[in-house]
């Protein structure tokens, strides 16, 4: 197995380490210390082509491969978690579903924008009762007539309540069968929808500069059309991309111990 990065790899490397050098680190403290999230920031990574970089272009992706993300979200976390959160977020849990799981017609109407940096999105899953138990899920999804009525509310959502965040994948339970058991869908709610109320977390320990939020939804409807995947596949679509989010998790654990390895070196030095 070859371990040797390519040159376009090596690039994103240098490139991404210089932006978090110039850009993040002479303000990352000040941001933890206010607990604000950075729209500057957040613009400047899409400006460099971070959101949607394993997209193909037709997209308004980067068509790079995984590593190349990884090797991005390695190189933010190296400075500040809080930008490296925002970033891998959105894309694993924001992009990811509407990218492998949408119609064409979802994917042209959301992910050019998303990966402009002027646009995030939510991962509607966490629950007060319902974080790792996935299954827990009691926020519901009644279709009625051609509209899907939601009801119920989801927490510590990254990306969910800032001016740039654009709407957020919810799994909703649809159905409750005979044996008890639950069926799950996943359906896409967009921003200013009547009935969806998105809500900013404050008080956090860590990620602080992040954006988390509570969403309520309160009889919100949303077109049919806005299912994700089909009746019935919420549990794997939203576990799935959990699965594949985790890599950008891991990437934030190596990237935060590289930087406070170089710190505490610089200290005793």
């Amino acid at each position: 197995m070859n371990f040797e990065l390519t040159e376009e790899q090596d690039l994103i490397r240098a490139t991404v380490r210089d932006f978090a050098a110039r850009e993040i680190k002479p303000i990352a403290q000040e941001l933890d210390e206010k607990a604000e999230f950075s729209y500057d920031l957040t613009r400047k990574m899409g400006e460099l082509g971070l959101f949607g970089m394993y997209l193909p272009e037709k997209y308004g992706g980067q068509g790079l491969d995984t590593l190349a993300y990884i090797i991005a979200v390695e190189e933010l976390a190296r400075i500040d978690g809080s930008q490296a959160a925002t970033l891998a977020a959105h894309n694993s849990l924001g992009i990811g579903p509407l990218y492998y799981y949408g119609t064409e017609e979802q994917k042209m109407k959301y992910l050019p924008q998303l990966c402009t940096g002027e646009a995030l999105w939510g991962f509607g899953l966490t629950e007060a009762n319902a974080g790792s138990d996935s299954r827990g899920t009691k926020t519901t999804a009644v279709l009625e007539n051609v509209e899907w009525a939601i009801n119920g509310s989801k927490i510590f959502i990254t990306n969910g309540s800032c001016d740039f965040s654009i709407g957020s994948t919810v799994q909703a339970v649809t159905k409750v069968l005979e044996n008890g058991k639950k069926e799950f869908t996943t359906i896409i709610v967009d921003k200013n929808t009547p009935g969806f109320k998105q809500v900013t977390m404050h008080g956090k320990m860590m990620w602080r500069a992040s954006d988390t939020a509570e969403l309520y939804f309160d009889d919100c409807h949303v077109p049919e059309s806005h299912l994700l995947g089909k009746v019935g596949e919420g549990s794997h679509i939203m576990l799935s991309t959990l699965d594949n989010g985790r890599l950008s998790i891991a990437a934030m654990g190596l990237g935060n111990a590289q930087g406070a390895f170089e710190l505490a070196l610089q200290y005793a030095n």
